[in-house]
C-alpha cells in the first residue's frame, strides 16, 4: 500500500504540474492574441519573436517532464531565431515548430487540467477503496494505480503532440548546418585576413627593410669602388651577407604560406622534419600513409600547420620533453593526434601545450576545411589535440 501511495503521489505531481501548466496556457493565449494583432498594425511585429521564443521555452518545459515521466526523450526541432527582425519574424512564421507547439498548447489546455482533475477524486475513493482492498486484505490496489494511468496519457498525448515530423527534422538539420557552414566560413575568412597580415608583415619588417639596406650598401660600394678598392670591397661583403639573410627570411615567408617539404616529401616526411626541428623528443606514429594516394594539398597542408602550431605551444608552455605524434588514413577522412606529457590546463586559459591564440588557429584552420578539434587537457596534463579531417582520398 505504501508502494502504491507513492507512485500514486508521483503521478499526482506530474498531473498537477499539467494542470498549472494548462491554466499558464490561458494566459499565453492571451499574449498571443496581443502579439497577433500588434504584428498585424506592424508597429510590434519584435514582439512576434520573443513570443514564439517563450512558447519553445514552455513546450521545452513539457518536453522534460515527458521525459522525466517516461524515460523516453521528446526531440525538438527549431529553426534559429537569429539575424535581423524581419528575418526573426518570417523564420517564427514559418517554422513548423511554431505551429506545432501551437497545437500542443490548444490540446493541452483541455486536457491537462481535466486529467489533474480527475486525479482528485480518484485519492478520496483510492484511499477508501484500496486501504480496505490493498491495506487489510492485502490484493493489489485498483483505484490509486489509476492516477499514474492518467499521468501515462498526458505523456502520450503530450509526446505525440510536441514530436517532430520527419521533414520538419530534416529542414531543421539543414538550417543548423547552414548556420555552422555560416560561421565556419567567418572564422576561415578571419583566418585568412590574419594569416595575409603576418606574410605583409614580416616582409615589410623583415626581407623588405634587409633589401633597402642592401641596394644602400651596393651604392655606397659603387661610390667608394674608385677612391677606395678595399672599402668597397668590405662593403659589397656586406652587401651579400644581407642577400643571403633576405633570401633566408623570403623562405621562411614561403614556407609559412605553403612549405615546399610538403610538396617533396608528403605529409609523413615534412611531419617528421617538424618533429626533428621541434626541440623534443617526439615519437612519429603512420597508419596506412605511407602507401596509396596522397592527400589533397589542402589537407595535407592543414594536417602540417596543426602539427607545427600543436609542437610549438609544446615545447613553449608545456613544460615537457617528450610528445607523440599519430596520423592515420581512413576511408573517408584523415586522422592525426599530437600528445604531449606537459603540464596540462590548456583549455582553461592556463599555459598548457595549446592554449591562447594557437588553438583558436588550430580550430579556424580545421573548421575551414569542415573537419573537427578536440582538446583533452585536465590540469597536470596531458594534453591531447584530436582532428579529423574530411578526406577523398
Amino acid at each position: 500500500m505504501g508502494e502504491t501511495m507513492r507512485r500514486a503521489g508521483r503521478a499526482t505531481a506530474q498531473l498537477m504540474t499539467a494542470g498549472g501548466l494548462a491554466l499558464l496556457s490561458y494566459l499565453f493565449l492571451a499574449l498571443l492574441l496581443f502579439t497577433a494583432v500588434v504584428t498585424v498594425i506592424v508597429v510590434g511585429a519584435g514582439v512576434l519573436p520573443e513570443t514564439v521564443l517563450l512558447l519553445r521555452r514552455m513546450a521545452g518545459f513539457k518536453r522534460r517532464r515527458v521525459a522525466a515521466w517516461t524515460g523516453v526523450p521528446v526531440p525538438e526541432a527549431y529553426l534559429p531565431l537569429t539575424g535581423a527582425l524581419s528575418g526573426r519574424v518570417r523564420t517564427a512564421l514559418a517554422d513548423p515548430g511554431t505551429y506545432r507547439d501551437l497545437r500542443w498548447l490548444a490540446a493541452h489546455f483541455g486536457y491537462g487540467w481535466l486529467l489533474a482533475y480527475l486525479a482528485l477524486p480518484l485519492w478520496a475513493v483510492g484511499l477508501l477503496v484500496d486501504g480496505v482492498w490493498c491495506g487489510l486484505l492485502r490484493r493489489r490496489a485498483v483505484v490509486l494505480p489509476l492516477i499514474g494511468r492518467l499521468a501515462d496519457l498526458d505523456a502520450a498525448w503530450s509526446h505525440a503532440l510536441l514530436r517532430p515530423s520527419p521533414d520538419s527534422g530534416d529542414r531543421t538539420r539543414l538550417a543548423e548546418r547552414v548556420e555552422e557552414l555560416t560561421v565556419t566560413r567567418a572564422g576561415a575568412v578571419a583566418a585568412h585576413g590574419a594569416e595575409l597580415r603576418r606574410i605583409e608583415r614580416d616582409l615589410h619588417d623583415g626581407t623588405q627593410a634587409r633589401l633597402v639596406a642592401l641596394s644602400m650598401r651596393v651604392g655606397l660600394a659603387r661610390r667608394a669602388y674608385d677612391k677606395d678598392p678595399e672599402a668597397a670591397r668590405t662593403l659589397l661583403d656586406d652587401a651579400q651577407n644581407q642577400a643571403e639573410e633576405a633570401l633566408t627570411e623570403l623562405r621562411q615567408v614561403v614556407r609559412g604560406i605553403h612549405p615546399p617539404i610538403l610538396t617533396d616529401r608528403g605529409l609523413v616526411g615534412a611531419v617528421r622534419a617538424l618533429a626533428a626541428s621541434s626541440g623534443l623528443e617526439v615519437a612519429v606514429c603512420e597508419e596506412g600513409l605511407a602507401e596509396g594516394p596522397r592527400a589533397p594539398a589542402a589537407v595535407e597542408a592543414a594536417a602540417y600547420f596543426v602539427v607545427a602550431e600543436a609542437l610549438t605551444n609544446a615545447a613553449k608552455h608545456s613544460g615537457s620533453d617528450h610528445a607523440r605524434v599519430e596520423l592515420a588514413r581512413e576511408p573517408s577522412r584523415l586522422t592525426l593526434s599530437v600528445r604531449d606529457e606537459g603540464r596540462g590546463g590548456a583549455e582553461t586559459g592556463s599555459p598548457g601545450a595549446a592554449g591562447g591564440s594557437g588553438l583558436l588557429g588550430i580550430r579556424r584552420r580545421v573548421a575551414a576545411l569542415d573537419g573537427t578539434v578536440e582538446v583533452t587537457s585536465p590540469a597536470g596534463g596531458p594534453t591531447v589535440i584530436d582532428v579529423e579531417l574530411p578526406c577523398v582520398w
